[in-house]
């Protein structure tokens, strides 16, 4: 949290110290109004002297409008600064979430950086705005109300200052009691946050199979669990309110008791007694605006040290050096071998330390060749894309690219080689268009080029007329042959070298299919084909076929090969196919 303060208040504080000015100028007007009422009752009144009332009456309308004027400016101020900060730390946030490791974003969980990104910017904005608008104000309330009461009457001012070791006592141990507790509280609203994404996400699955009320079950225990925790900080920090109330009323009770004696003694006066039970309220307000602003303290360190740790958080998939040899986006390195992607002995687990995913694997294929990858669900197919574009690191052994290791490229060298489309890829809301070019500086030719490469063109003429429609959120007014057609396009829009396609034909029928082949070799001969399929039709003409079993190949040749060598393949193929 102070890390937070440092580097993103600090370019702030001469507009801070400008407001903190114009604030404690309008707070001490505030409290010059009781000390003139004061004067007027005991001094001007008893004179009969009517000039006098009428003059520092104006005095008093003239305080009361100075600080009203001042704290709204310094309102607006502590608003506009607040609203500034908060916006840059989203910003941070955002970027650097967007450039974490795929390891990285495991370990966080995509709910809890959402929830960071939302719920804790929010509770930073709100403590950055009441420190200003509160944090000057009331402390100056507090103090100088109790060093005006003391020039008032030093007797009446010891009883109140009696109550306040014991009200700041109640509020540092319930502080202290809070924060961790507001940081339990966090975590169950990322689990809140990630129930209700998946089931959002998944409704059209839960109605199919009439599980609304099995998932209205489980979410009715995550709310309930993180309501109680709401309860539970909600009880601790209650505390502090009542406490303070009792505390400030028996002292305010002592002040008028004692008052009432020293009048009746001849040694104080009326007007003293009315300023002083105005103070003591005056101070009570600033001792309830500290509690808040101790409340709001507690929920913003807890969402300050969550956000600080992913600001914070190293590069765990640094370059590594290669000869201090330039990159460009189109290396030719390794070309004299002809390997244009080659595994060597790889092994991999997304838990360090657990079973491995990727077992001993390798397999160099060359520029232009298909490989075509099939296994059983959970096989590690998807795992060898990951490990490919290095979305992860590998445990042991080697991942290489045109005779490279995939750690010596530089993150934006290494992905502009590929185009992919992944398992479940992502339709944006945005025009076909959009989708395709994907903020990429791709030109109306390119983009239709790659829609007709992708037999996708037939369906996009036929929205004629509705082109600059936005399609909607993961393309739902989109067929599911469609959404792939439209995600090849994209992937073949930049002409990469290495095309990743990991089961996007599976809601193709098998014509478009076999044409979306063909239309790949004929146009993109220089590209390296990698196809992960379920059906045996979509990669029986690949040059190389990788069978693989629990993360372990059993079979890697062309399909006649493998035909003969690999009982798991000859038999999906004979399922499929009927072939003998």
């Amino acid at each position: 949290m102070k890390q937070i303060i440092l580097q993103y208040i600090r370019p702030y504080y001469k507009r801070m110290g400008v407001g903190f000015l114009i604030k404690f100028l309008g707070t001490i007007m505030d409290l010059c109004i009781p000390y003139v009422l004061a004067y007027i009752i005991d001094t001007i009144i008893p004179m009969r002297n009517r000039n006098g009332v009428l003059l520092w009456g104006g005095v008093m309308l003239l305080c009361s409008g100075v600080a009203v004027s001042f704290n709204m400016i310094a309102n607006r101020m502590a608003s506009k600064v607040a609203s500034d900060a908060t916006e840059v730390i989203r910003h941070d946030l955002f970027s650097k979430i967007m450039y974490l490791s795929n390891a990285r974003t495991d370990y966080y969980t995509k709910p809890s950086l959402i929830s960071r990104m939302t719920s804790d910017t929010y509770n930073l904005h709100q403590m950055f705005g009441r420190v200003q608008r509160l944090g000057v104000r009331a402390p100056i309330l507090l103090i100088g109300g109790i060093c005006v009461t003391f020039t008032l009457d030093p007797s009446m001012a010891c009883v109140l200052l009696a109550t306040l070791p014991m009200l700041g006592f109640i509020t540092i141990y319930v502080s202290k009691r809070s924060i961790p507790m507001y940081g339990g509280l966090q975590e169950a609203n990322d689990r809140f946050v990630r129930m209700v994404r998946e089931d959002i996400a998944g409704i059209r699955v839960i109605k199919a199979l009439s599980k609304t009320d099995y998932e209205t079950e489980k979410f009715q225990n995550i709310n309930k669990e993180v309501v109680e925790r709401e309860r539970k900080n909600g009880m601790v920090m209650a505390v502090i309110n009542p406490s303070m109330n009792i505390l400030l009323n028996l002292g305010l009770v002592g002040v008028i008791l004692v008052g009432a004696f020293r009048v009746n003694a001849g040694t104080s006066e009326v007007g003293k007694i009315l300023a002083f039970t105005t103070y003591f309220t005056i101070i009570l307000n600033a001792m309830l605006s500290i509690s808040k602003m101790f409340t709001i303290f507690s929920k913003a360190i807890a969402s300050g040290n969550r956000i600080w740790k992913v600001l914070e958080c190293g590069e765990d998939m640094e370059v590594v050096p290669y000869l201090d040899e330039p990159m460009t986006n189109k290396s030719n390195l390794g070309e004299e071998k002809g390997e244009e992607v080659c595994f060597d002995h790889v092994t991999f687990s997304y838990l360090k330390g657990g079973e491995a995913n990727i077992k001993d694997l390798s397999f160099c294929i060359k520029k232009g060749e298909m490989l075509g990858i099939i296994g059983e669900i959970g096989s590690g197919k998807s795992t060898i894309i990951n490990l490919m574009m290095r979305m992860y690191d590998v445990d042991e052994g080697c991942v290489r690219i045109a005779g490279r290791d995939v750690r010596n490229y530089p993150p934006e060298v290494l992905k502009a080689k590929f185009g992919v489309v992944f398992q479940n890829d992502t339709i944006f809301e945005d025009t076909i268009a959009g989708n395709v070019a994907l903020g990429r500086e791709l030109g109306e030719e390119e983009i239709q080029e790659a829609l007709l490469y992708a037999r996708a063109s037939e369906f996009v003429e036929n929205r004629e007329g509705r082109e600059a429609e936005a399609l909607n959120i993961k393309g739902a007014n989109l067929s599911g042959g469609q959404k792939q057609r439209v995600l090849i396009a994209r992937a073949l829009a930049a002409k990469p070298e290495i095309l990743i396609l990991d089961d996007s034909s599976s809601a193709l029928d098998y014509r478009t299919d076999a044409m979306l082949r063909k239309g790949i070799k004929e146009h993109f001969p220089d590209t390296t084909l990698i196809m992960i399929a379920q059906r045996v039709s979509s990669i029986r003409n690949a040059d190389h076929i990788l069978v693989l079993e629990d993360g372990v190949p059993i079979g890697y040749g062309s399909h006649e090969e493998l035909m003969e060598s690999c009982e798991v393949y000859s038999e999906i193929s004979r399922t499929q196919t009927g072939e003998v």
